[in-house]
């Protein structure tokens, strides 16, 4: 039976490797963003409460749809509203 001895050298230079396809991998793949977002997920991405939510949806500035009692809404609209309101 043979004994392979691992050097720190030889485990320094697979830590290597590894991070670089690890990064590779992470740069390579494009982050996906998800198209329709819940009340709450949306409440998280602008930190608001869900009152403003509420107020957003009653004066049309932000749309949604609406399927068995859930909130959905478009993030491009949500994209949208944000890039509306940009001040100079």
């Amino acid at each position: 039976m043979a004994i392979e001895v691992i050097t720190r050298e030889d485990l320094n230079e697979f830590r290597s490797l590894l991070l670089n396809d690890l990064k590779e991998i992470i740069q390579s793949k494009p982050q996906q963003v998800k198209q329709w977002l819940k009340s709450n997920e949306v409440r998280k991405l602008l930190n608001i409460s869900s009152g403003t939510l509420q107020n957003l949806r009653v004066n049309g500035t932000l749309t949604y749809t609406k399927i068995g009692g859930i909130m959905y809404y478009n993030h491009s609209d949500i994209d949208k509203v944000l890039n509306g309101n940009k001040s100079k």
